[in-house]
């Protein structure tokens, strides 16, 4: 008889069994079961302490050279840059030694007279040179008087002058250089109871090894004359030099 009261009790507490765990399952807590408060925040914890050093790794080998590559093209040419300023200026260097004392240069000199003695034969036959076989002045020695010709050695402008006395024969000659006529003087003679004159010159410009003579015109026009009174003489100096080409200055 007591058991069947227990039966509707029974029930009772299984059926509500079965809607807390219905409830628990799904995560709902109901609000009456939470009675508590909540509870005091925590403090922050500790810093840990520095991890250990990892392990070294170990070294790669080294591998072989790459081929050498191709030569690449040429780049173009990058703008002029800006002129830069100019630098201070250097220390003075040290004085060099003294050198050796040089030769003194000398103006060249070039100069001559000569004159006919008396008695001279002179030539008769065209294009002989005329010997004025007595020196007056000749310190460079570039007159010949046995070949009657002047020897240029230092080159430049030179003058040169004829004076002739001409007497009992009208007289004709050339001024020459190197085998070729640069001046004619002619005189004639007119019975004329004295001597007379014919003189005459020119400017010319020697090299080296240049000759310059008097040489007859025409053979029947000798005339040349000498005498204790009167002279025919020929003459020549140098007027200036080619500094740049003379041997002298070189």
């Amino acid at each position: 008889m007591t058991s069947l009261r227990l039966l509707p009790l029974l029930h009772s507490l299984l059926v509500l069994q079965v809607h807390l765990s219905n409830q628990l399952e799904d995560n709902k807590i109901p609000a009456s079961l939470c009675t508590g408060h909540p509870g005091t925040p925590g403090s922050p914890g500790v810093h840990g302490s520095p991890g250990q050093p990892g392990r070294d790794g170990r070294d790669g080998r080294d591998a072989a050279p790459g081929e050498k590559g191709q030569k690449g093209d040429r780049g173009e040419s990058g703008e002029t840059g800006v002129r830069g300023l100019t630098g201070d200026s250097g220390d003075p260097g040290q004085k060099g030694e003294r050198g050796e004392p040089g030769e003194c240069a000398v103006a060249p000199k070039s100069a001559f007279s000569a004159k006919l003695s008396q008695g001279n034969t002179l030539p008769l036959n065209v294009g002989d040179a005329v010997h004025f076989d007595t020196i007056m002045l000749n310190e460079q020695g570039d007159y010949n008087k046995e070949t009657g010709r002047f020897t240029c050695k230092v080159p430049g402008v030179y003058y040169f002058a004829v004076h002739a006395t001409v007497y009992r024969a009208s007289l004709q000659f050339d001024l020459m250089k190197n085998g070729h006529v640069v001046a004619s003087y002619f005189q004639f003679y007119g019975n004329w109871p004295k001597p007379a004159s014919l003189s005459g010159g020119s400017l010319l410009h020697l090299v080296p090894g240049d000759q310059v003579w008097v040489q007859m015109a025409l053979s029947e026009y000798n005339g040349f004359y000498s005498s204790t009174k009167t002279d025919s003489t020929f003459s020549g100096f140098l007027v200036y030099s080619d500094w740049k080409n003379s041997a002298v200055f070189a």
